[in-house]
């Protein structure tokens, strides 16, 4: 069994965002909080031994995740952090997926000396414009940031930054060029905005649609025109203008752009893992302790 990574569900209840192409509203999350329940005198036991078989079958990497905002539950993080330590062999490569919401100096030294983690990634929805980026998630006033800040104050705890582009039409639009070039669309000028903001790695991300027809699909449909297009250019860009590092465990190719010291390239245009492969893009350790190979599938639970 090959497995990229381990994601780990951190519980929470409504997520402190509301973005609109959220995949976690696609389907129910009826995995029942063990953890905040506290019934189970085995659910302890038993997470370390599930974090201990994903170790085992040599995953080197942990995503602190979830269906809200992983801040949204600072005391099972630093119970996380317990049980990590605890094993004989700890994960060292622990990242945050985050919007950006809540990410104040308090919470980045506890990220960064409590939970320990290494890798900060941003999930972003427009890297132009700050308040575009921050009305398109849905955050609410009192914890709206500036990208721009946010990146900066990340850099200055020594986290690697990567940057989870969610591929709009709105930075289609902002980098189409109207006349007859090789690319169609203003890369560098992408690939600058990334330097500026400090950013080591960038994801491309395309965004799943479920093919129910409900409202998240229908919002996708009408907010990602053309991005098969826009894809065949950015891959036809990064070919060509970047040095190929290698593939990754799940079968994407790692490119590297900018040139020296330049920024860690991915396109993840598979991001729920639906193709069936010899390889486990990831685990996920959900809230009820057990493991799971699909988000939304209980049938792949491995135990």
């Amino acid at each position: 069994m090959k497995i990229q990574s381990l994601s780990i569900v951190v519980p929470t209840n409504k997520c402190v965002n509301n973005c609109p192409y959220c995949v976690s509203k696609t389907h129910d999350n009826d995995y029942k909080d063990e953890f905040q329940c506290g019934k189970n005198p085995r659910f302890e036991r038993d997470y370390i031994e599930r974090l201990s078989f994903a170790k085992d079958n040599g995953v080197n990497i942990i995503i602190l995740t979830g269906t809200g905002e992983a801040l949204q539950n600072k005391k099972f993080l630093n119970k996380f952090a317990t049980w990590n330590t605890s094993l004989k062999s700890p994960f060292y490569i622990i990242e945050l997926q985050t919007t950006g919401v809540m990410l104040d100096d308090e919470t980045l030294e506890f990220l960064r000396d409590q939970v320990r983690v290494k890798t900060i990634s941003l999930s972003v929805s427009d890297l132009f414009d700050n308040e575009n980026n921050l009305n398109i998630i849905g955050v609410t006033e009192k914890l709206r940031f500036n990208l721009d800040e946010l990146c900066k104050k990340i850099k200055e705890y020594d986290f690697n930054l990567r940057i989870s582009l969610n591929v709009l039409n709105n930075i289609e639009k902002l980098l189409f060029i109207d006349n007859d070039t090789d690319f169609k669309y203003d890369f560098n000028k992408l690939f600058l905005r990334l330097k500026e903001l400090g950013v080591d790695q960038v994801t491309f991300r395309k965004l799943w649609k479920s093919n129910n027809n409900n409202n998240i699909d229908k919002w996708i449909e009408e907010n990602s025109s053309d991005t098969n297009s826009f894809f065949t250019f950015l891959k036809a860009y990064i070919r060509e203008k970047g040095k190929l590092l290698g593939r990754l465990t799940f079968g994407a190719l790692q490119y590297e752009m900018c040139g020296e010291n330049g920024i860690s390239t991915v396109i993840d245009e598979d991001c729920m893992a639906d193709e069936v492969k010899d390889t486990f893009k990831y685990l996920i350790l959900r809230e009820n302790g057990k493991l799971y190979t699909k988000w939304d599938s209980k049938a792949s639970l491995i135990f």
